[in-house]
């Protein structure tokens, strides 16, 4: 069932126990999100965890806060458009018992209880600080910091076309919150480890274009993580890389991942809708962002048929 934000803050005054989902491969703004909330909840002396799939990135460990001990009532998630999305562990234990999500992709499948989603929201993250204003609760910098962190990593530092003028009133207010600012975006966006720089240079070496350059797609293999010394939660930077080359519409990163399945991530401009080509292969996302996992055994298979997809947009 659909509901509204007062609705949803009522519900989350009214119930206890929280375990706060967010979704596998981790980005700023489920955790931020997540977190955020969670601080929140604690500052109206509930108890509240946030979970993940799996362990958080190296640049996400900030965000994070210490386990209570509590027997869960209440399940929450955040930014997740589609159980399949919680990881395969979490999903197993949590697709048929959400309680409430929170969410700002219009893809979401609304399999929780409640759902409340708001598709012109830049980030998820700007639902929660309305949220949290709602149920009456203070924003300290601790709860600032996750937010903003959550703003600006889903809007590339406010770059996107996702940002609204609504989105930089929130950043500001959380500003005056004491959220760091100038902290967050050089740790998010101008902070590379030694491993992420040579997982970059053997991507960037083996961009490949098609439709006369207008698509560029990049390959990271279990191989090109074994040399760099990365992995697979460094690779959130690598995906806006293709897009950025001069006449590209559509940039692609496709990742093979430790079981040797692929995902890929997809970066569009306008008109190309990232969101569409992403559903047409069974995921989704945002008009300029977007993602979807390829059930296939070789990186070929996989190549070509985002290349052939691909070519119907363009």
């Amino acid at each position: 069932m659909l509901v509204n934000l007062g609705a949803v803050a009522s519900y989350l005054k009214e119930h206890d126990n929280y375990t706060i989902l967010t979704h596998a491969h981790p980005d700023g703004d489920t955790l931020g999100s997540g977190f955020g909330l969670c601080l929140a909840l604690r500052s109206m002396g509930k108890k509240a965890n946030v979970i993940n799939e799996e362990e958080l990135p190296r640049k996400f460990l900030y965000l994070d806060v210490e386990k209570q001990d509590f027997e869960e009532q209440t399940v929450v998630a955040v930014d997740i458009a589609d159980t399949a999305l919680m990881g395969k562990g979490v999903e197993a234990e949590y697709a048929k018992r959400v309680d409430l999500s929170i969410d700002h992709h219009g893809s979401n499948r609304q399999y929780a209880a409640l759902n409340f989603i708001d598709s012109a929201a830049a980030a998820a993250a700007e639902i929660i600080v309305e949220l949290v204003e709602l149920m009456g609760v203070e924003i300290t910098k601790d709860i600032a910091d996750r937010l903003y962190t959550g703003i600006s990593t889903d809007t590339g530092c406010f770059r996107y076309a996702n940002v609204t003028p609504k989105t930089h009133l929130l950043a500001a207010q959380l500003m005056g919150y004491g959220a760091d600012a100038a902290k967050i975006n050089t740790l998010m966006f101008e902070t590379k480890t030694r491993t992420y720089a040579a997982l970059e240079r053997l991507a960037l070496d083996g961009m490949e274009f098609y439709y006369d350059g207008k698509c560029a797609i990049v390959t990271i293999t279990r191989d090109m993580f074994a040399k760099s010394g990365s992995d697979e939660t460094e690779c959130d930077g690598i995906a806006a890389l293709s897009r950025q080359i001069e006449g590209v519409l559509v940039g692609i990163t496709l990742r093979e991942r430790h079981d040797g399945t692929y995902k890929a991530s997809i970066r569009s401009h306008d008109p190309v809708d990232a969101s569409a080509i992403c559903a047409r292969l069974g995921g989704g996302g945002h008009r300029n962002a977007a993602g979807c996992s390829l059930p296939y055994d070789t990186v070929e298979e996989a190549k070509a048929k985002l290349i052939e997809t691909v070519g119907e947009f363009i």
